[in-house]
């Protein structure tokens, strides 16, 4: 069976939804010039790509339909290259990357883009929209149809995670990721992006537009203090989560070639690392956020793995309430854990940041001559995902 190496990788900076950079770019326009960057990287010819596999928590935030054949057509790659989507929510970049690999390990294919993209920005309420409700799942797992706040405010309440412990993991993760912006440390795997930004008044309504050229994740708060979190209200009343200590609403897309090992050699190519596994994992919908408890022992066991063993891990900060959780039960040393900050500070694209976090832990391990890295996802409906990654 070949090895699946990821030999080059690059992503949009990421923007604030709704208000930000990218509040009426879709999904290809976001995806096509990062297409073209990673292939530059790689040094592929876009006709050397067999296929893209794309995931997106709401492909129709990208233009609808299969956002990674329209990008792959945009970006200049001939009708050979075939495209799938993928979409299991908040780990659909990661889900996509996975896929990859196997295809690159299971199916020979020589080359491989993978990765994720999301236009939260686009995604807007629709009045006229039916939510259908199954009346089973009504009586029996009601928690299906939770919000994310309220599944993370039951996590804080049921395993005892403070408001206070929640905004000091949310300090520290702006701290981090004011630090890595200083240090640089974004910048190999950010393409600076001149995009056409809708100006809008206080009520949210369309003042103009102006052209804006992004060149780092403009939704961190370099001046965050603990006084400041602790002042925010909750978003439900008496509750935990607040806008300080969840993840922020974002856009963007990240990518990444994957190859076997055999094309990388022929290539004389030095690759960053290898996806060596995936595993997923199922927990009750009402507490989604504790997915990667589950997840993380099944990936690790069955590549012979311990906790200590792992150099990097990247655990999505959808909020701070689960991502303290997964990190105290399964033991993971901070000074390992999202080391430039997460999504907490940087933002959270659904379908971009598993594949964001992909790219950043093999670039970052890199730096830090790190062997094994883990990139683990919480996911909508109570599942939870988590990536292994050989760093070269």
């Amino acid at each position: 069976m070949q090895e699946a190496f990821i030999v080059s990788t690059a992503r949009t900076p990421i923007g604030k939804a709704y208000r930000g950079a990218f509040n009426v770019t879709a999904g290809v326009e976001l995806a096509a010039p990062i297409l073209s960057a990673v292939l530059e990287r790689a040094g592929v010819e876009p006709s050397e790509v067999e296929e893209i596999t794309f995931g997106c928590g709401y492909p129709e935030g990208a233009t609808g339909g299969n956002v990674a054949r329209h990008t792959a057509f945009r970006a200049g790659l001939p009708a050979s290259s075939a495209a799938s989507m993928v979409s299991r929510f908040c780990a659909s970049g990661l889900e996509a990357i996975a896929s990859a690999a196997r295809r690159v390990m299971v199916d020979g294919v020589p080359v491989c883009v993978a990765g994720g993209l999301e236009s939260i920005s686009l995604v807007q309420p629709n009045a006229n929209r039916v939510h259908l409700r199954n009346a089973w799942l009504e009586r029996n797992k009601p928690g299906i149809y939770a919000t994310m706040i309220e599944t993370a405010d039951l996590v804080a309440a049921r395993y005892g995670v403070s408001r206070e412990a929640q905004d000091l993991f949310a300090l520290e993760s702006q701290k981090r990721t004011a630090a890595a912006q200083a240090a640089k440390l974004f910048d190999d795997e950010i393409v600076a992006m001149t995009v056409t930004k809708a100006i809008l008044d206080d009520k949210g309504q369309a003042a103009g537009e102006e052209q804006v050229t992004l060149g780092r994740d403009e939704g961190n708060r370099p001046t965050t203090t603990l006084e400041g979190l602790a002042k925010l209200k909750p978003v439900r009343e008496s509750q935990f989560v607040t806008a300080g200590n969840a993840s922020q609403l974002s856009d963007g897309a990240s990518l990444c070639v994957l190859m076997s090992a055999a094309e990388a050699e022929r290539r004389n190519l030095s690759p960053l690392g290898a996806f060596r596994g995936f595993a997923s994992a199922g927990c009750e919908p009402d507490e989604m956020g504790i997915g990667p408890v589950f997840a993380v022992p099944r990936l690790l066991e069955r590549h012979g793995l311990a906790i200590d063993d792992i150099d990097l891990w990247e655990l999505n900060e959808a909020f701070a309430s689960q991502a303290i959780y997964c990190r105290d039960r399964l033991g993971l040393p901070p000074q390992k854990l999202n080391v430039n900050g997460g999504a907490i500070s940087i933002g959270h694209p659904f379908g971009m940041s598993g594949a964001r976090m992909v790219g950043h832990a093999v670039l970052e391990g890199r730096r830090r001559k790190a062997k094994w890295a883990v990139v683990t996802m919480c996911v909508a409906g109570g599942m939870g995902c988590a990536g292994l990654l050989e760093i070269f």
